[in-house]
């Protein structure tokens, strides 16, 4: 069901990963991306692996929730395991040759080294954004990161409320669908039935109501907005000023003996790579 999607949700905690400053979780977050696609051999994979979950445990979010953010995902990790697994060509003979298709070893290791980059992507960003950080603070993270661009006259507030709104809504969204769905459904609509066609025509007294749903939700918003005498950053205050303590410097010391010693992996030699 589309309400097991949990992409946007904050789930609240004390771990020490809910504690850590935002601004430190975003500039880890693309950190980890660029050493999730870095990782070269099984060496390095697994330690990258081990890493992940690291994070899950002292983030002290539920395993399921970690697996209901990789469901959505499957079919995505499917086709990019297909791809990798049969278009990938190796040395040798093939271990596989059914007609005109062929495996090699290099194709199998390729798509199980995919799998895992998209799984541990997934995991690791939201852990350390979504499901940790709530919308205020990743606002205020964004901003206070972005504050240099205010030179050039980008609208730097305006441009994370935007991106926080829209990723606070995500969930709510999803939740309207599912209601909207079963309402259709207790009316004797059947939307899994039928060609790929019919099914795609049932759909649309879905995106009907979901549109006047979301436009209603984005109205009301702004109203509410307009009558707290929101007026963007000009003479804006915080009640929590974002500050950097000793456990925001930790985690940064250890990632970056993590990425050092990922990137030594890197260099061991192994017949088990990927290209």
């Amino acid at each position: 069901m589309l309400k097991d999607i949990t992409l946007g949700q904050f789930f609240p905690g004390s771990s020490p990963i809910h504690r850590l400053d935002p601004r430190v979780k975003l500039v880890l977050v693309v950190l980890l991306v660029v050493l999730i696609f870095s990782a070269k051999n099984i060496f390095a994979f697994s330690f990258l692996v081990l890493g992940v979950i690291s994070l899950v445990l002292l983030s002290q979010i539920s395993v399921r929730v970690v697996l209901k953010a990789i469901r959505p995902i499957l079919i995505l990790m499917l086709f990019t395991a297909i791809i990798n697994l049969f278009w990938t060509k190796g040395e040798g003979d093939p271990i596989l040759a059914l007609g005109f298709i062929k495996v090699w070893r290099e194709g199998l290791v390729n798509a199980l080294f995919m799998v895992l980059r998209i799984v541990s992507l997934v995991t690791g960003t939201s852990i350390l954004l979504t499901y940790t950080t709530s919308p205020i603070a990743l606002t205020d993270a964004l901003e206070r990161l972005l504050k240099p661009l205010k030179v050039i006259k980008v609208p730097v507030h305006e441009f994370a409320m935007m991106m926080t709104i829209a990723l606070r809504f995500i969930p709510t969204l999803l939740e309207e669908t599912d209601k909207i769905i079963n309402a259709q459904k207790a009316r004797g609509a059947s939307l899994d039935k039928g060609s790929l066609i019919d099914k795609v025509k049932a759909f649309v007294p879905i995106l009907i109501p979901l549109f006047i749903s979301a436009f209603r939700r984005a109205d009301e918003l702004a109203c509410a907005m307009e009558c707290r005498c929101y007026r963007g950053d000009d003479g804006r205050t915080r009640m929590k000023v974002l500050k950097m303590g000793g456990i925001d410097y930790l985690s940064i010391a250890v990632f970056l003996i993590f990425a050092a010693v990922l990137f030594f992996l890197n260099t061991m030699p192994t017949s088990i790579s990927v290209r």
